[in-house]
């Protein structure tokens, strides 16, 4: 099997992008002209249809992040439909799933197991705030070809709740979270970086190029949550440019629900401008 690392690589070169599609279903806000559809069909179309159209332009999507808790909100019906849209595109595009698991060591064994095994994925988002027990044996997975996204500098509001705080020297603890993902570091081994704090994100790729470790990022929070590609991509380019194809910048709703802003029910053409959109802002890799 080959590495996550060379994964990223290849899909970023042959889809010449670095945009993450984060597919999050909310029944509420897919066009009426799916309405009459069974649920788990439903979200199977909608999806598919966008991820079908993208994946025939030159250039694309780079990877899926399906988040569990959107599928798993729906019963079986959403998760029959997270199986199918997981086996629909793997091997086609790096499948990244959104779990942020984290337990002590048995659990996260099985939550490893869960992820890898049962829902086949390329990678798989982890909490680190029960130490390295519970993060070795996501990491483990590694040594199989497999991807483990930390959980670092988050970009929801509240992320400054603890991840900001003030330790020793004038260090916050998410620099220290950074500081043990390189001593921890595997190859495979990502960090999740939002989007939205961009002076932290600058800060820690700085922690991560002075230990000459590659560790992938996943950067969530352009489109809804209001970051700019344009501005994380200047940021991953001025520290370490070599590293740009292991990176993948996500967007979820901002994609998935653009024709909401065009005013139109063509869901798919209004996705692809969005795509479009974000790879020009991006630039080449």
């Amino acid at each position: 099997m080959a590495s996550y690392l060379q994964l990223l690589r290849d899909s970023a070169k042959e889809r010449n992008s670095i945009v993450c599609f984060g597919l999050d279903p909310d029944l509420a806000q897919l066009p009426e002209s799916t309405a009459m559809l069974p649920r788990e069909e439903r979200i199977v179309q909608f999806y598919s249809s966008i991820i079908d159209a993208a994946l025939n332009e030159k250039q694309s999507i780079s990877a899926l992040k399906p988040n569990y808790a959107y599928f798993a909100q729906y019963g079986w019906d959403g998760l029959r439909a997270l199986k199918t849209l997981i086996e629909r595109y793997k091997g086609k595009l790096p499948i990244i799933f959104d779990g942020k698991r984290g337990d002590i060591g048995k659990s996260s064994e099985a939550y490893a197991n869960e992820a890898f095994n049962f829902w086949m994925a390329d990678s798989l988002t982890v909490s680190p705030y029960m130490g390295a027990d519970s993060v070795s044996p996501f990491l483990e997975r590694c040594k199989d070809g497999r991807g483990v996204y930390v959980l670092c500098r988050t970009s929801n509001a509240g992320a400054a709740d603890f991840q900001s705080l003030n330790l020793d020297k004038g260090k916050q603890l998410f620099m220290e979270v950074a500081q043990k993902l390189s001593n921890w570091h595997t190859q495979g081994m990502g960090a999740v970086l939002g989007a939205t704090a961009l002076d932290e994100l600058e800060q820690v790729l700085w922690i991560f190029y002075d230990s000459h470790k590659e560790l992938p990022l996943l950067i969530p929070g352009v489109g809804a949550q209001g970051a700019s590609a344009a501005g994380t991509a200047k940021i991953l380019r001025s520290v370490w440019i070599d590293a740009m194809p292991l990176h993948r910048i996500n967007s979820s709703s901002a994609i998935a629900y653009a024709y909401k802003k065009a005013g139109n029910e063509d869901y798919v053409g209004a996705a692809l401008s969005e795509i479009k959109r974000m790879n020009e802002e991006i630039g080449r890799i």
